[in-house]
């Protein structure tokens, strides 16, 4: 199967003509140009501007896919709720794409896998989640963005992005073809297979490091979600803290696992896929309350943090943790304050330096500060 990508950019192409939104700036100031998305498959099916009408068309078995947004969200244009395409050709080749921006199509149950398969990962990075959990995308499947345009900061950050979750970002013109050369060609280190890594995400009170590190593993299809806060933190005597929990859960994927605890040592040493750990700085006041360290007491916390940190090291999952930055607000007041900052901060330098990728979160935005 032979795709070529006429135009890589939204409904109205990125940067949109008469927007003055940072990222389009951005784009004219860079020269980058990507014209509305499009596609041509093997010279005689092209998708992205018109609709194909009727199942078969140039020798193709088309079928439309629903929307999993349903209804909801929607424009006018989209009254079926379509989703987008299946495309088979003559040889079996398989291959998926959206009816336009925000659209995730839905394969039925009993699909099999695609060849390829462009999705708008800027409206729902997640489908790809779901799609590698129902096998229907594997590591044979080259995996394309849609729609790229200025629902992302600029071009750097969607390249970013498209690292982590292993999937090209065309330029328009270029050419998608199957067989893929290499099995993993698509990973993070060009033809290398994927492996194992360990990437610390830290950031101070509200600044959108834990929206990160969920961004980061949307796209993984077995996520185990470490929640570490303290269990007497989940109680009805704090409504805001219930809260914020009940936030977390429902930002998360269905098919993710949360498991609750302060055995991050255990988790490491058994845990597959991937893991999110979030965070670091609760699962420290949870030792800390566990070990009765605040009296200065610290042997069985050294014992906790130098466990996790081996297992940290050891990982055979790909694991994103969270913590929280200390050192640029003032002197706690209080001992306990002094001591939970002074050992977090020591633990966060431990983890960045076993970690492949380290980065700070400011007002939403990412510092990286190491990787490869």
């Amino acid at each position: 199967m032979h795709v070529l990508v006429e135009g890589s950019g939204g409904s109205s192409g990125w940067p949109q003509p008469g927007c003055r939104c940072a990222s389009c700036l951005r784009c004219r100031a860079d020269g980058t140009m990507r014209k509305s998305s499009a596609i041509v498959v093997d010279g005689a099916l092209r998708l992205g501007v018109e609709e194909p009408d009727g199942a078969e068309v140039a020798g193709f078995r088309v079928r439309r896919l629903p929307d999993a947004r349903g209804g909801a969200g929607l424009g006018a244009g989209d009254a079926a709720g379509l989703g987008g395409w299946e495309v088979t050709s003559a040889d079996g080749g398989r291959l998926l794409y959206p009816a336009g921006p925000g659209a995730v199509p839905v394969p039925p149950e009993g699909a099999a896998r695609y060849d390829i398969a462009f999705l708008d990962m800027l409206g729902d990075p997640a489908q790809l989640g779901r799609l590698r959990a129902r096998g229907l995308v594997t590591a044979d499947t080259i995996t394309v963005a849609a729609f790229a345009d200025h629902r992302v900061s600029g071009v750097a950050e969607l390249e970013r992005r498209c690292g982590f979750w292993r999937v090209r970002l065309p330029a328009d013109g270029e050419a998608v073809t199957t067989p893929r050369s290499a099995r993993g060609s698509q990973g993070l280190t060009g033809t290398t297979p994927w492996v194992p890594w360990r990437v610390l995400v830290m950031g101070g009170a509200r600044s959108g490091k834990s929206e990160r590190a969920e961004l980061r593993l949307a796209a993984e299809p077995e996520v185990t979600y470490v929640a570490t806060a303290p269990r007497w933190r989940d109680g009805a005597g704090d409504r805001d803290w219930a809260a914020r929990v009940a936030a977390h859960r429902a930002r998360r994927p269905a098919w993710w696992r949360t498991v609750e605890t302060t055995d991050l040592a255990g988790v490491l040493a058994s845990a597959r896929g991937a893991v999110l750990i979030d965070g670091i700085g609760t699962w420290l006041t949870a030792v800390l309350d566990e070990c009765d360290a605040w009296g200065g007491i610290q042997e069985k916390v050294t014992d906790r943090i130098t466990e996790f940190i081996g297992a940290w090291r050891q990982a055979r999952a790909l694991v994103v943790a969270v913590s929280d930055e200390t050192g640029m607000g003032v002197i706690p007041a209080t001992s306990a304050g002094r001591l939970l900052r002074d050992e977090l901060g020591r633990l966060n330098q431990a983890l960045a330096s076993e970690s492949e990728e380290t980065e700070l979160v400011v007002a939403g935005l990412v510092l990286p500060l190491n990787g490869w």
